[in-house]
């Protein structure tokens, strides 16, 4: 029996999850600053804004990485959720204040410059060989990304994940969106996309 493509997806994002989970804490720590060596290779022109996210659970913790990002030039951002289906990156400049944003995470404030990023780190829970991602079901950031290209911008999207999170194939939905490049702690991978 085949199972419908959110089944599976359902399916993949708990075993890879699970995989991540799995992972000692200490390593992961390691691996985190080994994401932020790799910062040369993703390095966008100074000025330009990269969104980054504040890591939940066992997440890369991709702060080593984009501090490392903001010592080349770039304006950081992270993700605020606004409601049940939409966030907003607001900037984020060292020593402001950061409030809770729900599922253990923690970004700007109300009063923190919305941004539109040029460069977008993006968490995920799965990854396939091709790009494709599975995220964490609620399609938050499928839906910011077609707002921005929605208005014209087309950010560069950079997936970040361990190579534990990696599944055989995603199952294709019309509103998912691939990824051009995923950074993992074997480095950048890059794949080639549909014209």
């Amino acid at each position: 029996m085949t199972l419908p493509p959110r089944e599976l997806k359902k399916m993949l994002r708990q075993e890879a999850l699970a995989r991540r989970d799995a992972l000692d804490p200490r390593w992961r720590i390691e691996a985190s600053f080994r994401f932020a060596e790799k910062a040369s290779e993703i390095a966008p022109m100074p000025g330009t804004v990269v969104s980054g996210f504040w890591p939940m659970r066992s997440e890369v913790d991709v702060r080593p990485l984009m501090a490392a990002l903001r010592d080349g030039g770039a304006r950081l951002c992270l993700p605020a959720i606004l409601d049940k289906t939409t966030i907003v990156f607001r900037e984020l400049l060292r020593g402001a204040p950061l409030v809770d944003m729900g599922f253990g995470t923690q970004g700007p404030g109300e009063d923190a410059a919305e941004l539109e990023p040029e460069l977008m780190l993006v968490p995920l829970a799965a990854f396939d060989a091709r790009g494709h991602r599975i995220g964490y079901g609620a399609g938050y950031y499928d839906r910011a990304i077609e707002r921005l290209r929605q208005r014209g911008r087309a950010p560069n999207l950079i997936g970040i994940a361990f190579d534990c999170q990696e599944v055989p194939e995603v199952p294709n939905e019309a509103h998912d969106i691939a990824l051009p490049e995923i950074l993992t702690e074997s480095g950048l991978r890059r794949f080639a996309q549909p014209l």
